[in-house]
């Protein structure tokens, strides 16, 4: 535990500047061109990637802000998928379009890679952070007409996914994260679990040198559900300390992370009220010397989208601030975690 290392990093998405949305809508009506969309939408990556990059976090996104939801970017480049009608996402303020998946899904054009060679030389000295559906959460929110089972379409979707994390590494980036959101849901099973772990592993053997994570927010998994997950083969595993803080901490007490770094959302992203030091403290205190891990990722409960713009931008920099004290005040953590 004495080499312990403490970084941060924002889980997902930016919500959209009044500048963005009256960007989009303009192009929508045919009243801004291609390119005044573009101009807008690069300039505001610009703002969300300095502002993680002035944090001091190695890893970024770009904010995302041109995704109306996760699942669009491979709805709209996938052939037999088809966006759909509106559904609330779990239990926020936030719809998506449904997938409908009519055959197997094939490729037409990278989705991650073009972004990643257009804003990782702009994060230096940071490296950009790649985000994708699981494919379990990808399935089970979809529409599947396919005529196969949602297992075989779970693995076409991871198939195309890991391609995606191939080219996106190759292209320049530097981690991976992978949402399963569907696994903190209480109808998810066992078996939901061991097909996360398995198509989640399959996904991060592509990704090279880049570090992944698999991401679990919303809920705490029920604990048959975290013990199939600890069976994933990447580098960190994702819980929401925020909304299911006692939960989640009983889990690592219980299971703890055996062979994972442990990513800990600690800020909310949820609401606009800056998050008190103390309690994001006690939850790292907690939660280190629930499962002793070895390194730590500092994040926010989930995306960022769900709350204003102006907002987002206050919690990133309330997350790089926390992380830097927290990690300052390492040597008290780590005395409380061994029992010292």
């Amino acid at each position: 535990m004495s080499d312990v290392k403490i970084e941060g990093q924002v889980l997902g998405g930016y919500p959209r500047s009044r500048i963005v949305r009256r960007a989009l809508r303009q192009y929508e009506s045919g009243s801004y061109s291609l390119l005044d969309r573009e101009r807008v939408l690069h300039s505001s990556a610009l703002t969300v990637i300095g502002v993680q990059v002035g944090q001091g976090f190695p890893y970024v996104v770009d904010g995302m802000l041109d995704w109306h939801d996760i699942f669009r970017p491979y709805a709209e480049a996938w052939r037999n998928v088809t966006p759909t009608g509106l559904l609330r996402y779990f239990d926020n303020n936030f719809f998506y379009r449904i997938p409908l998946f009519t055959g197997e899904p094939e490729p037409t054009d990278p989705v991650l890679a073009p972004r990643v060679r257009s804003y990782a030389p702009i994060a230096e000295p940071s490296k950009l952070k790649v985000v994708i559906p699981g494919p379990v959460t990808f399935t089970l929110m979809s529409s599947n007409r396919t005529g196969v089972s949602d297992e075989e379409l779970a693995e076409a979707i991871a198939r195309l996914l890991a391609e995606e994390v191939s080219l996106a590494v190759e292209a320049g980036a530097g981690f991976v994260q992978i949402d399963e959101p569907i696994l903190s849901d209480p109808k998810a099973s066992k078996d939901h679990a061991a097909l996360a772990a398995e198509l989640s592993s399959m996904i991060a053997s592509r990704a090279g040198g880049a570090k992944t994570m698999l991401s679990i927010y919303f809920y705490s998994p029920k604990p048959e559900v975290y013990e199939g997950v600890l069976e994933t083969k990447v580098d960190y595993i994702m819980l929401d300390l925020v909304d299911a803080g006692g939960a989640a901490l009983r889990l690592l007490e219980r299971k703890g992370c055996p062979g994972h770094g442990v990513g800990l959302g600690v800020v909310n992203a949820r609401n606009v009220y800056s998050d008190e030091y103390e309690a994001v403290k006690g939850l790292v205190e907690a939660a280190m010397k629930a499962c002793q891990p070895e390194e730590v990722l500092l994040t926010t409960s989930t995306w960022l989208d769900l709350i204003p713009y102006k907002y987002s931008l206050r919690k990133t920099r309330l997350l790089g601030y926390y992380t830097h004290r927290i990690a300052g005040e390492m040597g008290a953590l780590l005395a409380l975690a061994g029992g010292e």
